[in-house]
């Protein structure tokens, strides 16, 4: 007979509740730092502060309509210029991004806001802004992610989310949920949309519906997470267990 019982909060000893409470704690605060490190990086990229499907299909398969440049001034880089010197940009982009004036004109901009972070010496992954050739490469039609860019970042991002959720789901084991199928359920779906979601960054390339896959797997993902830690920091300190299986851990040896 296969048990659907694991061992309740309540009758683990309090210093492994507290070692759980203290990593669902951590891992609640790092989750709402990632949302706002995924709002920072794609919010604003179509013109619209707020976050969009837009965002999505430009951060990963491009914006035919503009450049790379122009795309990060409009997102993430807005705040970094002011408005009278991102129009002297804007219009230099629209006007054909003449490569006689960046000397002139660009460049100058560039040296006094944007180098401080867009050099080799500063962060050799940023674009470089120091030079003429770089200031020309920003200045073309933004295509996006690169394939090795999104390698780099995948690896990364299956790797440190599979860790969160195998240890928030192991804690989540522990609390009582029925029926049992909607707690499998929980722990399982963060695993299985975050396969889709990070196939979904390169499908955009193929075609740009796919953005919407990406922000329904990082709902359902995050859905999944706040319902296991709500479930198990409540049951952690203030539910009481069910009368059944408070007989059940009657009947097992007690724990030290």
């Amino acid at each position: 007979m296969t048990s659907t019982h694991n061992i309740h909060f309540k009758f683990l000893p309090m210093s492994v509740r507290v070692l759980f409470t203290m990593v669902l704690l951590t891992f609640g605060t790092a989750y709402m730092m990632a949302m706002i490190q995924v709002w920072e990086s794609h919010a604003g990229k179509d013109g619209d502060p707020m976050i969009s499907g837009k965002d999505l299909m430009i951060a990963y398969s491009g914006n035919p309509e503009g450049t790379k440049l122009e795309t990060a001034l409009r997102g993430p880089m807005a705040d970094m210029l002011p408005a009278e010197k991102k129009k002297v940009v804007f219009d230099w982009l629209h006007a054909g991004a003449k490569a006689e004036e960046i000397e002139t004109v660009i460049k100058p901009i560039m040296d006094e806001h944007c180098i401080a972070c867009h050099s080799p010496e500063a962060n050799p992954h940023l674009p470089n802004l120091t030079t003429v050739e770089g200031i020309q490469g920003v200045a073309a039609q933004d295509k996006g992610m690169t394939i090795p860019t999104l390698v780099r970042v995948s690896h990364i991002h299956l790797f440190s989310i599979t860790f969160i959720f195998f240890i928030t789901g192991f804690i989540f084991t522990h609390a009582y949920v029925r029926p049992v199928w909607l707690k499998c359920v929980l722990i399982a779906a963060p695993f299985a949309v975050l396969i889709s979601d990070v196939a979904s960054w390169y499908l955009t390339k193929v075609w740009t519906g796919f953005a919407w896959i990406v922000i329904v797997s990082g709902a359902i993902m995050g859905m999944s997470f706040g319902a296991m830690w709500l479930i198990s920091m409540w049951q952690l300190w203030f539910g009481k267990p069910p009368a059944e299986v408070v007989d059940l851990e009657g009947r097992l040896p007690k724990m030290r």
